[in-house]
């Protein structure tokens, strides 16, 4: 089941309230991420040991959990994530994407070049470990494998969109095979997350970006939406196929494409 906000936004008379407290609240929060990006990250290991969450993975997974919950999204997980090295590839619907999944597991992230380039953000994306990919450039993703790879066999999870981009209306578009050499490379498994909004059980298909809105136009309407669950689910690692890179990512595709049209208990 799927439902949209549209009519939901449209006699939502505490929308202006929301407002008020929470965009106080980002900036401030804005502050706690360059306090997070200059102190911690730039000193604590990124490394799992023993099974032991390292002090940088919780900073960021704390402040992640509360940027959400000051949108009103509440993260919840379901299913178990596989331990690190992994590699996590997601749906993408999202620039809250990365922090969903940051609210429940610590990973490196794959994105687009053009984030580097941001204003802040930038900055504390690299800070967060996160690989830059420009795309349509064969040189770019041959050196983006090569970092995933060396990540990876240094014992870290690497998490991607193997879409390539933001899907819109709930639409799951096809997943690109080719990232998943790196999974066969460093020998390590492939584990699809299912990146789901939803609000009482039901899927919310255009809390993620709706065709040409805009990234500052997404972050307002969000802002000023009615509470929402970001929903987690780890699902079952695909086989690995050292000859059959699309059979990975269909596999993947599919279990991600089943958890998300799957009703979850409200």
């Amino acid at each position: 089941m799927e439902a949209t906000s549209a009519n939901l936004s449209s006699r939502d008379r505490m929308r202006p309230l929301r407002y008020l407290w929470r965009i106080p609240l980002v900036l401030l929060h804005i502050v706690l991420a360059i306090l997070i990006c200059a102190l911690v990250l730039s000193w604590a290991g990124g490394v799992m040991k023993n099974g032991r969450e390292p002090f940088a993975h919780r900073a960021i997974r704390l402040w992640s959990v509360l940027l959400l919950r000051i949108f009103g999204f509440r993260s919840r997980r379901f299913g178990t994530p596989l331990a690190d090295p992994v590699l996590f590839v997601a749906n993408h619907t999202s620039w809250l994407d990365i922090t969903v999944v940051h609210s429940q597991r610590a990973a490196c992230f794959v994105a687009k070049a053009e984030i580097a380039g941001w204003p802040l953000v930038g900055w504390m994306a690299a800070r967060g470990g996160t690989i830059f990919h420009r795309r349509g450039s064969n040189h770019s993703l041959a050196s983006v494998m090569a970092v995933m790879v060396e990540r990876l066999r240094a014992g870290r999870a690497v998490a991607v969109f193997p879409e390539g981009g933001t899907g819109h209306n709930g639409v799951l578009r096809i997943f690109h095979a080719r990232i998943f050499q790196a999974a066969l490379d460093a020998e390590v498994p492939v584990q699809p997350v299912a990146l789901r909004f939803a609000r009482q059980g039901r899927r919310v298909i255009d809390a993620g970006f709706r065709e040409n809105e805009t990234f500052m136009g997404n972050v307002i309407r969000l802002l000023g939406e009615a509470p929402l669950d970001v929903e987690v689910h780890f699902l079952e690692p695909v086989p690995v196929s050292a000859d059959g890179r699309r059979r990975m990512a269909e596999a993947s595709r599919e279990r991600i494409a089943l958890a998300l049209d799957t009703d979850t208990p409200a």
